[in-house]
């Protein structure tokens, strides 16, 4: 977290002038996954202080963000899933609900999600996948009032997570009832452990290394790193 107060900022800021110095500032890159309640501090520091970034914490203000960011044009990667497999689900979901909107009309959305306890918001991808799946069931689920958002052992076990991933999760079940209930769609994504984001996100540090330096500074997304191909 970016220290609120100036001293600490300024101590940040002479570390990063040495690091720069040492490694050539070309290399120096900023990976967050910090906290919502730093979100947009810690994008405004590295976009004034010219750091590119690869951001994949979830909350804050995210309209605020991008416009904070694209304003100062800073480099940066911000995704609120760096799961390449799981972003890559999210593109085919926004291709389908574009392409069939109210295929599933009158269907009902239940979304149940469970993470370690220490998660302080709802999660960023059910939000990406819920606004597909209403598209395409014209449902009127509400993303605030009607996840049912799983943050302790207990529940977090009945749902499924192995003991040895309380600590480190995330269980998604999306289901779509017809109105009979005689038809039920139900995709599911479940990860234990953190390997698959720590993979993204250093294909993510790649991609924008590439970038750096060529013109104007860009927000980019996963959709853009996948594009690349650049993935390994």
């Amino acid at each position: 977290l970016i220290p609120a107060n100036e001293d600490g900022r300024e101590e940040i800021k002479s570390s990063l002038a040495g690091i720069r110095e040492a490694a050539g500032k070309e290399n120096v890159l900023a990976i967050d996954y910090t906290h919502p309640s730093a979100v947009n501090g810690n994008a405004v520091f590295y976009a004034e202080n010219d750091l590119p970034f690869v951001m994949g914490t979830t909350g804050g203000d995210r309209d605020k963000l991008m416009d904070d960011v694209v304003s100062r044009k800073a480099f940066a990667v911000i995704a609120p899933n760096m799961g390449k497999q799981i972003v890559a689900m999210q593109a085919g979901l926004e291709d389908l609900a574009t392409k069939f909107p109210s295929a599933f009309a009158g269907y009902k959305l239940k979304v149940t999600e469970s993470h370690q306890k220490t998660k302080a918001d709802t999660s960023g991808t059910a939000k990406a996948v819920i606004d597909s799946l209403k598209t395409l069931s014209d449902d009127d689920f509400n993303i605030e009032k009607d996840i049912e958002m799983l943050r302790d052992d207990e529940s977090s076990l009945a749902f499924g997570v192995s003991e040895d991933a309380l600590n480190g999760h995330a269980f998604h079940t999306y289901t779509l009832t017809s109105p009979d209930k005689s038809v039920q769609f139900e995709l599911k994504h479940n990860v234990e452990g953190r390997t698959v984001y720590a993979e993204g996100t250093a294909d993510a540090v790649k991609f924008l290394a590439t970038k750096v330096g060529s013109g104007e500074g860009k927000v980019y997304s996963m959709i853009d790193v996948l594009r690349s191909g650049g993935l390994e």
